[in-house]
C-alpha cells in the first residue's frame, strides 16, 4: 500500500487543484485548455469505493485522466501541502518533504478567553471550557460561538467543535492513537476528513474545512485540547 500512495500520488500531481496554488502562476507560466469532467469514472483504493463527487471528479484531457491532488491524498491518507515560496507541491511527511509541523501557542486575549468560558457556559453540565492551547505556526484564532448542542471554535484553517455527542457514529472510521495514548479516529462525513475523539464527559472533532492543514498537523493540534484556565 506505501508504494501504491507513493506512485498515484505524485501521478496525480499533474492534476494538481491545490487550494491558491493557480494564483502563483501568474502570466506566462499559466496555459489555457479545453478538458471534461469525466463522471463516468469512479475511484476504489483497496477495495473501498469513494464517492467521487464535485471536488474528486477526473479530469480527460488528451486521452489521459488527471485527478486532483489535493482530494485524492485525503483518500490515500498521504499529507499534501503547498509551498508558496518555491512553488512546488508538497507530498508525504518524510523529513525535508513539506511535513515538519511548527506549532504555536494560541495566545487568547482576556475577551477571547470570556467569550470562550460564556460559549460553554449556555450548557448545563458542561461549563468547563475546553480550548486547544496549541495551533500549526501561520494559522490564527478567530472566534467562538456556540451552537444547539456544542461550543465551535474557529480558526483561519481550522474548525474545534467540542459536544457532549460523538458525531462520528455511523460512519466508517479509522482508528488512530494520538502521541498523548489518546484514542482517536478520522470519518469523512463529506468531503473534509474529521478527527474524533473524547475528552472526559465530551467529544472534540477537528477538522480543516479548506483543507490547507494535513492529519498529521491537525493530529498534533488534537494533542492540546484541554481545559482552559
Amino acid at each position: 500500500m506505501k508504494l501504491f500512495k507513493k506512485s498515484f500520488a505524485v501521478v496525480a500531481v499533474l492534476g494538481m487543484t491545490l487550494t491558491g496554488a493557480a494564483g502563483v502562476y501568474a502570466g506566462a507560466n499559466l496555459e489555457k485548455i479545453s478538458a471534461y469532467l469525466n463522471h463516468s469514472i469512479g475511484i476504489k483504493v483497496d477495495g473501498t469505493v469513494y464517492n467521487t463527487g464535485k471536488k474528486l471528479t477526473p479530469i480527460t484531457y488528451q486521452n489521459t485522466t488527471y485527478l486532483p491532488v489535493r482530494a485524492l491524498a485525503d483518500v490515500l491518507d498521504v499529507p499534501v501541502q503547498y509551498d508558496a515560496k518555491n512553488k512546488q507541491v508538497l507530498i508525504g511527511s518524510h523529513p525535508g518533504n513539506g511535513e515538519a509541523i511548527e506549532l504555536t501557542n494560541v495566545k487568547y486575549s482576556d475577551a477571547e478567553r470570556k467569550a470562550i468560558k460564556s460559549a460553554f457556559a449556555k450548557f448545563d453540565g458542561f461549563q468547563t471550557p475546553y480550548a486547544p492551547s496549541q495551533m500549526i505556526k501561520g494559522d490564527m484564532y478567530q472566534k467562538t460561538g456556540a451552537s444547539e448542542d456544542g461550543v465551535n471554535m474557529l480558526f483561519k484553517h481550522m474548525t474545534v467543535y467540542i459536544s457532549p455527542r460523538d458525531y462520528s457514529y455511523g460512519y466508517d472510521s479509522k482508528p488512530v492513537t494520538l502521541s498523548n495514548g489518546v484514542q482517536a479516529k478520522w470519518y469523512t462525513p463529506d468531503d473534509t476528513a474529521m478527527l474524533g475523539f473524547q475528552i472526559k464527559d465530551r467529544f472534540v472533532t477537528i477538522s480543516s474545512p479548506d483543507h490547507s492543514l494535513s492529519k498529521a498537523q491537525l493530529e498534533k493540534v488534537a494533542v492540546s485540547v484541554a481545559q482552559l484556565k
